[in-house]
């Protein structure tokens, strides 16, 4: 009797797996994970978070209790907590200047915008004293809500004259900033004939220095607003307009874009968001110094942008990577008073850093670096053939 060529119990075996079938998985799975570890070293926030991750491992070895929480008073206490508190305002004004410079622009008076904004809820807020009961009392001079209001008012017009003069008079973004940069300052100055307001009203200290769930209640606002700008721009095609307009604005206007709209809109919001700034700095020191409020922010919000993978020349942008590079940057300026560096180094460190970012932004000098790289790698290749 035959026996089938199929009859080996071994063919029809579970078990048994072809060798090269096994094989050829695991060359793909291996293949698939060499990928995925391409992509992730290739994800534009790697390097900023590995750089605050690295920052804050320094911190912990550096300075005694650094991640320490505490509960006192209804809120929470620690390092982490100052950090945050601190980088709100600048996490605002990043927020507005990852659009302009998305859009190939610059703004570089929303320190002055700061100043403005602070100045004039200064001015209107104040503080009267009144008697309640034989108890003495601060009373504001005009409803807080109308002195935020002209103060915001302040501050949006400041982004309108920006607008203008970029969007609508075509001067160069930096000469057209330039010109608030100074005059900006100088009217708050004017305004205060060169003193600090002092504000005495309560209930405007909470803005900077209050506490909402037991953390500060700026970082709801900074968060709140990020929330916001984050679903304006993924939800709607603002944010692929912003785009196009900094990757080419005559193929965006030729495509139908209106580019002299969208470009005095971002600039109209980077003011808004530094006029907020500019509240909470002024309630959390709980006065007005046109002198020094906001001096050199323009600095700190363009190199958190640049941190955070945004590029100065346009185009894509990332509103987390701002938020990480706000953080970066305030974690630098905690870490350097803490260990009790002088200032004026947290200067140079940030000098360094700009440099170094825009060294790696630089087309020709990645270029440089790999034809340095690649003529060194060949050298040595062509040495070994020749042993």
């Amino acid at each position: 009797m035959s026996i089938p060529l199929n009859s080996n119990p071994m063919n029809h075996d579970p078990m048994n797996h072809d060798p090269l079938s096994g094989a050829t998985l695991q060359n793909q799975a291996a293949s698939d994970s060499l990928t995925s570890l391409r992509l992730l070293l290739r994800h534009p926030l790697l390097r900023p978070l590995a750089a605050l991750a690295l920052l804050l491992a320094v911190d912990f070895f550096m300075i005694p209790g650094f991640f320490r929480l505490e509960w006192k008073d209804g809120h929470l206490y620690g390092s982490l907590i100052d950090i945050v508190n601190r980088a709100a305002p600048l996490i605002l004004t990043a927020l507005g200047m990852t659009l302009v410079i998305a859009t190939r622009g610059i703004d570089i008076s929303v320190g002055a915008v700061v100043a403005i904004s602070g100045t004039v809820a200064a001015l209107l807020i104040g503080g009267t004293m009144e008697m309640h009961n034989g108890v003495p009392e601060y009373a504001s001079r005009i409803p807080m809500i109308w002195a935020l209001a002209a103060a915001m008012g302040g501050a949006i017009l400041c982004g309108v004259w920006n607008g203008f003069l970029v969007a609508t008079l075509g001067l160069q973004p930096i000469i057209a900033t330039l010109i608030l940069m100074v005059g900006g300052r100088g009217l708050a100055q004017l305004l205060t004939d060169g003193q600090i307001i002092t504000v005495y009203y309560k209930p405007f200290f909470y803005i900077g220095s209050g506490y909402l769930f037991g953390l500060p209640f700026s970082l709801f606002i900074a968060i709140g607003v990020f929330i916001v700008v984050a679903l304006l721009m993924r939800k709607t095609a603002l944010g692929l307009f912003i785009q196009t307009v900094g990757i080419n604005p005559v193929a965006a206007r030729l495509a139908g874009i209106r580019t002299a709209a969208l470009i005095f809109f971002v600039y109209m919001f980077c003011s808004a968001c530094a006029g907020v700034a500019g509240l909470m700095i002024s309630s959390n020191i709980k006065s007005a110094d046109a002198n020094n409020a906001g001096l050199l922010l323009e600095l700190d919000a363009i190199l958190a942008v640049t941190l955070g993978g945004t590029s100065l020349a346009g185009g894509k942008f990332s509103l987390v990577g701002s938020v990480i590079g706000a953080l970066i940057i305030q974690a630098l300026t905690y870490t350097i008073y803490s260990m009790g560096v002088p200032p004026e180094v947290n200067m140079v460190v940030k000098s360094v850093v700009v440099f170094a970012v825009c060294l790696s932004q630089s087309p020709e000098f990645r270029g440089l670096g790999t034809e340095l790289f690649g003529g060194a790698g060949r050298s040595r290749s062509s040495n070994g053939k020749k042993k």
